[in-house]
Formats: C-alpha cells, sequence, structure tokens
C-alpha cells in the first residue's frame, strides 16, 4: 500500500512566498488541507502528517523537499532560498529509506525543485524552471542514473506539475497550448482545456484520481476514461500557487 507524508498548514501561511491572489483564510486553509489528507484514503493510501513550522511558511507544500523514485529519495535543495529550512524535517522523515540522499550547500548553484519532477516509468521528467536549474538537474541524473530523465524548458509556470501529472498506467493529464505533447512520447496523453489548467494537477493511485473542485471538463474526461473521480476545494491552497500534487510526497 503507498504511503503519502503531507505536512501541516502553518500559523503563518498567509505569508506564503508565492501569494498570488487575495489575503489567504488560514483557517479555512487548514481545513482543505483535511479534506486533502482525508481524500488519500480514497487513493486507498496511508497517511503521515508532519507538523508545521511557522518559520516557513510554505512548509506545507512537502513535494518541493524530495524526489522519490525507484527505492530512493533525493532530498532536495529549493529554488527558493527561504524554502531551504524545510528540508531537514523531510529528511528525517524519510529516513527509513534504502537510499537517501541530498543536494548540499556544497553543490552550490545547483537548485531542485521536487514539483519539477514527474517520475513515469523508466522516464523522469524535469521541467527546467526559476527554481531548477542546469545543475539541479545535473543531480538528478547522477542519482536516479537508471532512469532517462526528460527535461522540458518552462518559462510561464512556475513548476511543471502546474500544468501536468502522471495518471498511472502510462498516462499523463496535460492541460493544452502548455507542453507540446510530442515530449511524452509513447504515453497515453490525457488532454484537458487551457482554461481548465488548474485541474491538471492531480493525485492519482490505481485508477483513481484527486482533483481540484470546480473543474467539470476534466472530471468528465477522466471519468469517460473509466477512471474514478473525487474533488475537492483547493482555493486556499491555490492563493498561495500551491496545487494537490504539492501537498504530499507519494513513497
Amino acid at each position: 500500500m503507498p504511503f503519502a507524508l503531507t505536512r501541516a498548514i502553518p500559523n503563518t501561511f498567509a505569508n506564503a512566498t508565492m501569494q498570488v491572489a487575495t489575503a489567504i483564510d488560514v483557517a479555512l486553509a487548514r481545513t482543505q488541507h483535511t479534506q486533502y489528507v482525508s481524500a488519500l484514503s480514497f487513493l486507498d493510501m496511508v497517511t503521515r502528517t508532519l507538523p508545521a513550522d511557522d518559520q516557513y511558511p510554505d512548509c506545507c507544500f512537502v513535494e518541493d523537499c524530495a524526489v522519490i523514485a525507484n527505492g530512493a529519495a533525493l532530498i532536495t535543495r529549493p529554488g527558493a532560498v527561504s524554502r531551504r529550512g524545510e528540508t531537514p524535517a523531510v529528511r528525517r522523515a524519510l529516513a527509513s529509506h534504502p537510499l537517501i540522499e541530498r543536494i548540499e550547500a556544497l553543490d552550490a548553484p545547483a537548485t531542485l525543485d521536487g514539483g519539477d519532477c514527474m517520475h513515469i516509468g523508466d522516464r523522469m521528467f524535469v521541467g527546467r524552471s526559476l527554481r531548477t536549474n542546469e545543475a539541479g538537474v545535473a543531480r538528478l541524473r547522477k542519482m536516479f542514473h537508471d532512469l532517462t530523465i526528460v527535461e522540458i524548458p518552462l518559462a510561464e509556470v512556475l513548476h511543471l506539475k502546474c500544468v501536468c501529472s502522471p495518471l498511472g498506467e502510462d498516462r499523463v493529464l496535460l492541460a493544452r497550448g502548455t507542453i507540446p505533447p510530442e515530449v511524452f512520447r509513447g504515453l497515453d496523453v490525457v488532454l484537458i482545456p487551457n482554461g481548465e489548467s488548474y485541474a491538471a494537477n492531480c493525485v492519482a493511485h490505481a485508477g483513481k484520481v484527486i482533483l481540484a473542485e470546480g473543474y467539470p471538463e476534466t472530471r468528465t474526461e477522466l471519468e469517460q476514461r473509466g477512471i474514478a473521480t473525487i474533488a475537492i476545494p483547493m482555493s486556499e491552497i491555490r492563493k498561495a500557487d500551491g496545487s494537490l500534487t504539492c501537498l504530499s510526497l507519494i513513497i
């Protein structure tokens, strides 16, 4: 059974680094986070939630702190300097992993955010973004040498998984007009309207998907393909430029 690591919403969440909308309602964000953790059981996942750390307003976005694949975990060096103190707690939580390494300060200027990394089959797609640079990708290649690393240049989104996410069974969900579908050669690319691009970030397992609430065309597209869905509210998480995958590390 898969395991999902999450982290609670801090009291300082209203000061999140990438706040993109009106003031964040922290209490409502906590309610939505609780709904998210509950929804992970819909995917038959066991969950563990780390305590929040008010020093780090973005600490609930635990995905950015590690990349996990094939029994190995790479603790990242986030592109936002203000977030680098989030990683030690995640490293301790993953300490039982058979193989765990970290990008050290001595590896500078390497930066890597987990939200830029998408593992599907024998490939790891990685976005070259404002948060993940060439040296970070090189460190990823060294760690996951058994995978083919496919770089995708990004210009208008924070992370790769802002516009796509894995659906399992060699499928990927992708917002039209963002990344050329040809990048995902050999995969079943499920395209959704650009106007519902936020819904391209989902959490999937065993033929089931958690979606953000309010994207009917995406939900219909998935259900017509035989994928069971559950939709949850994400308004306050989105105000911090966060999405569904940001809130967990799937092991």
